[in-house]
């Protein structure tokens, strides 16, 4: 079962490949000529601080460059294929629903002008509860009223994926298409029992639950995360820990790689120039002062990951870094 670690060897090689020769040489790239939007998510998220710490330091190399806070993956989707931006975070499983046109996209055509970039942190399924609800099991979920994310949202796909491992659907909860910031403040007020969160760990809405309440998360285990992980590969095993969240026992669950995309339209040397100073030692520091899932995830040896062997292709300027520097052949 795959879960969230690499050889060894490969991590050595892709940090050892991408580390090399990057720094701050004068850039032919006219940075002032380009204007970089980048695309972030709800400020309830770490997409928010984590997007805008990208931007900062695009714009400290001399790009007009800003971040707009959104509604997070789907949203960035559509938003970058219509041209109301040129970086957005979005996560993987929705990128390659949106290109392989199944899923949450099933009937649209497929997205073929959507590039990756580069891999940044996993996303964990955290579906959080409180010790007083009674919610120990998926199973338990049901009857309760469910916070399942705002429709077709990368959250609410998720949920809609994990009901289905279970064998179960929508029809057996009371289900409310509030983003999770809404429904934990309805969990606060006693208004809703449950609410999907998908995002890196540490997510400060959950935290901020845990300041009135006990939390607790619903595991996704055993035979319903094989059959998750045998149908949407995406998917990886992962472990939420107690200490996170003060919970009182790890929780294992399911994750999905987070990835940069990038406007297909953004010129290759525009690309290949970022991806040079955002693995630099500066820029990689300013990029992890934003949060503390940055600085544990986005790395080198993470740049691959979530695209890598994917339909999602990167864009030209990615591809000729990362083959520059020997991580992809």
């Amino acid at each position: 079962m795959k879960r969230l670690r690499f050889a060894g060897a490969l991590v050595i090689v892709l940090s050892l490949a991408l580390c090399s020769s990057v720094g701050f040489a004068a850039s032919a790239v006219k940075r002032g000529d380009h204007v970089i939007t980048v695309l972030t998510g709800p400020s309830s998220g770490i997409y928010f601080p984590i997007g805008g710490a990208f931007a900062t330091y695009i714009g400290s190399l001399g790009y007009k460059s800003s971040a707009t806070a959104t509604g997070a993956t789907a949203e960035n989707i559509n938003a970058l294929l219509t041209g109301q931006g040129e970086m957005a975070i979005a996560m993987a499983d929705s990128v390659i629903q949106a290109v392989e046109s199944f899923g949450a996209y099933s009937g649209k055509p497929p997205a073929k002008n959507l590039r990756a970039m580069m891999g940044l942190w996993p996303n964990f399924c955290q579906i959080v509860t409180t010790s007083d609800s009674g919610i120990k099991t998926f199973a338990d979920l049901k009857g309760k009223r469910i916070g399942v994310g705002a429709p077709n949202s990368g959250v609410e796909i998720n949920a809609r994926m994990m009901f289905e491992a279970h064998g179960m659907t929508y029809k057996d909860c009371r289900i409310d298409y509030l983003n999770y910031g809404e429904a934990i403040d309805q969990m606060k007020n006693g208004l809703c029992d449950a609410a999907f969160v998908t995002s890196g760990l540490g997510n400060a809405t959950i935290r901020e639950l845990g300041v009135s309440k006990k939390i607790a998360f619903v595991p996704v285990e055993g035979e319903a995360l094989k059959k998750l992980i045998a149908k949407y590969p995406f998917y990886i095993e992962a472990t939420i820990p107690a200490a996170v969240y003060g919970a009182d026992k790890d929780t294992t669950t399911a994750a999905v790689m987070n990835i940069m995309l990038v406007d297909v339209k953004l010129p290759a040397d525009v690309v290949y120039d970022l991806l040079e100073n955002i693995y630099s030692p500066q820029g990689l520091e300013a990029v992890h002062a934003s949060h503390s899932t940055a600085r544990a995830n986005i790395k080198p040896e993470t740049a691959l990951r979530g695209i890598a062997g994917t339909s999602v292709p990167f864009h030209d300027g990615a591809a000729k870094y990362y083959k520059d520097k020997g991580a992809l052949k």
